[in-house]
């Protein structure tokens, strides 16, 4: 897959995700959010809480979450503590970090507290 060619597979694969969430009652914060330690794919309120989400995109969806990386989670953890710093709560928000996984066929795969299964 050419660097255009994956870019808008992600952003489509990011759009799907994002309805999913919408689809359970969730509302979407921000896409794409950037900040000086890394970039969140989504950011949806949960209530009075957040989920940070990061989409991954590849064949199957064990080789999706193979994808992610200590370091994308640790850049990711940053951001999220970045962000959470706009929020009125701040780090006493409530957070979860999800997964979510898009095989090639478009279906989507959503593990709830990632991080703290790798």
């Amino acid at each position: 897959m050419s660097g255009a060619t994956s870019y808008h597979a992600g952003l489509c694969a990011e759009d799907a995700v994002a309805q999913v969430y919408v689809r359970r009652g969730r509302r979407i914060v921000s896409r794409r959010w950037r900040g000086k330690g890394g970039e969140i794919d989504l950011i949806v309120q949960d209530g009075d809480a957040l989920i940070f989400v990061e989409v991954k995109k590849s064949r199957s969806h064990g080789r999706a979450a193979q994808s992610l990386s200590r370091r994308q989670m640790d850049r990711i953890s940053m951001a999220a503590s970045e962000f959470l710093g706009t929020q009125p709560r701040g780090q006493l928000t409530d957070v979860r970090f999800d997964l979510a996984t898009v095989n090639g066929t478009g279906e989507i795969a959503i593990i709830e507290n990632a991080f703290q299964e790798f």
